[in-house]
């Protein structure tokens, strides 16, 4: 769990954690806060959780808190939650299951809600992938992760050793770590995919996706990074079509984030690329980034002006 300033969400996060039914986990916290609120709010639950706190304030980059948290963690399955995101009732159950029927396996992903900052569910995030007791086939998976990343920051929970083994996350990607760490994880191993709702992705005006949006040449770079890095992963008979989708979709997230700074004169540039795919690849990238699942709880926490 990275922390850093955490103490208006932490509490909450906490609380869902220790609500599971079930025993045997470990929460590793790693906070970089200049104060110890966030840490005196934690140490309230050592007698509920096995926790380990670690005050780190020279590691400023979640990426990196996450990659020192995995290194001292004891379990050989491990979830990332961050501290403004919340565990659902029966959550741990659930993938103790999955990975009691498949203790071999990579990663396992699931559907997650979209709460506000009062924990008002607006919506829910889907992966575009068949929910079956079948792993997910990998070439599926990469094309169309590689398209957006449609996965839920509290959703995936994978193996200690895979992780540490594909040399966890690049700490240089504060925004797209994830998306390339899921990518560099669905080549190692077999992902499961969970229609379930087991966690709750909490939106609001002082998360990462706002606040580190306003460096927008950054942002599009560290999309294109990503792209690059993973595009020849493709098959050369699907690559070109997979990655206009790709491109489409950095187009329309860097539009996006313009918008939540008040600036939409991209929004037009972003729709002209979502066009030049033609009405089926248009259908393809609308089903695959999930666009319409990310973009319509942002709408109505906005309009409610809860964001």
């Amino acid at each position: 769990m990275p922390t850093h300033k955490g103490e208006l969400w932490i509490d909450a996060t906490l609380a869902s954690l220790a609500a599971q039914d079930e025993a045997g986990m470990e929460v590793v916290l790693v906070d970089s806060s200049p104060t110890s609120a966030t840490l005196d709010i934690a140490r309230r639950y050592a007698d509920r959780l096995d926790l380990r706190l670690y005050e780190r304030k020279d590691m400023l980059p979640w990426p990196a808190k996450v990659n020192f948290a995995v290194a001292e963690a004891r379990a050989p399955f491990v979830s990332i939650l961050h501290q403004d995101d919340i565990w659902l009732d029966g959550r741990a159950a659930k993938i103790r299951g999955l990975i009691g029927k498949n203790p071999e396996a990579a990663l396992f992903l699931h559907a997650a809600a979209i709460i506000d900052g009062d924990g008002r569910v607006l919506g829910a995030l889907t992966c575009p992938l068949p929910a079956e007791n079948m792993p997910v086939s990998k070439d599926l998976l990469i094309e169309r992760l590689i398209v957006q990343n449609f996965v839920a920051m509290p959703a995936p929970t994978f193996r200690r050793d895979v992780f540490l083994d594909a040399g966890g996350m690049d700490e240089k990607r504060w925004y797209t770590a994830d998306w390339d760490l899921y990518l560099k994880l669905a080549l190692a191993g077999s992902v499961f995919y969970s229609a379930d709702i087991l966690a709750g992705f909490r939106i609001h005006g002082g998360s990462l996706t706002i606040s580190g949006s306003r460096s927008i040449d950054d942002f599009r770079s560290q999309h294109e990074i990503v792209l690059d890095r993973h595009a020849s992963r493709i098959p050369t008979e699907r690559r070109e079509r997979i990655l206009r989708m790709a491109r489409a979709s950095i187009a329309v997230n860097v539009a996006l984030a313009q918008a939540a700074h008040g600036e939409h004169a991209r929004l037009v540039t972003a729709a002209i690329a979502i066009l030049r795919l033609g009405p089926i690849g248009a259908l393809r990238y609308l089903r695959f980034s999930r666009l319409v699942e990310r973009v319509a709880p942002r709408l109505r926490a906005r309009f409610a002006g809860r964001l």
